[in-house]
């Protein structure tokens, strides 16, 4: 039986391949095995190998198709759709970057700045996140405290306190992703005409509006 599929035209290419090099062109390609989708490596000849995350076998055919399907569904006009899943991933990871690169401190950064030992630090940290007190961020097993929230003595900043109480009500806590709740607070935010939360709550005018603006973001994440 012969087929149609522009695929099987000799020196055409694969739609691994056409896929691969869409997606590398669009700089996405590292973004699949976060989202849990296939992802391709490259031989020595740039030959294109697609996996299953699940099974690590190479996709057949069909899956190959229903995983072009997927990544062209966003947008009118597939031929020119963006994975919008996919570049939201990369946003976030660039974010991610950022904020790490930051300042923030561990249970021993904590402790060396109020005083006292890391286990005191430990159980006042923990009990101030569930309270919904203080911003504390899971990472690679452990927990990162942004220092922007803190005071040279190692307290929560006063004029901070309302707005973190928003963001970490009961209500948001579980919904509202703390890296989110981090780039937030420490980037421009167009709910502040481009301020960013952290200095602008600095202004007593300003203050309600951070407020303000906080409870909305939590608002939207329940």
């Amino acid at each position: 039986m012969t087929s149609h599929d522009p695929d099987t035209a000799a020196g055409s290419p694969t739609r691994g391949e056409r896929l691969a090099a869409w997606l590398e062109q669009l700089g996405l390609a590292d973004q699949l095995a976060a989202a849990g989708l296939p992802s391709f490596t490259r031989d020595r000849d740039g030959g294109v190998r697609w996996t299953d995350p699940g099974t690590g076998r190479p996709l057949t055919g069909e899956q190959l198709e229903e995983l072009d399907t997927l990544l062209h569904a966003d947008g009118d006009e597939p031929t020119h759709a963006v994975p919008v899943a996919l570049v939201q991933l990369r946003l976030q990871s660039r974010v991610r970057s950022a904020l790490l690169a930051s300042d923030w401190l561990d249970y021993a950064g904590v402790a060396a700045r109020r005083g006292v030992s890391e286990n005191a630090a430990r159980f006042a940290v923990h009990k101030a996140a569930e309270r919904g007190a203080l911003l504390v961020v899971p990472h690679d097993g452990g927990v990162l405290v942004p220092a922007f929230q803190l005071d040279d003595a190692g307290e929560v900043r006063e004029e901070l306190r309302p707005v973190l109480a928003a963001l970490l009500s009961d209500a948001a806590r579980n919904r509202v992703d703390p890296w989110q709740v981090w780039g937030w607070l420490v980037r421009p935010a167009a709910l502040l005409g481009g301020a960013v939360p952290a200095e602008a709550v600095l202004d007593p005018e300003e203050a309600p509006l951070v407020q303000h603006a906080a409870l909305r973001l939590a608002e939207r994440a329940r």
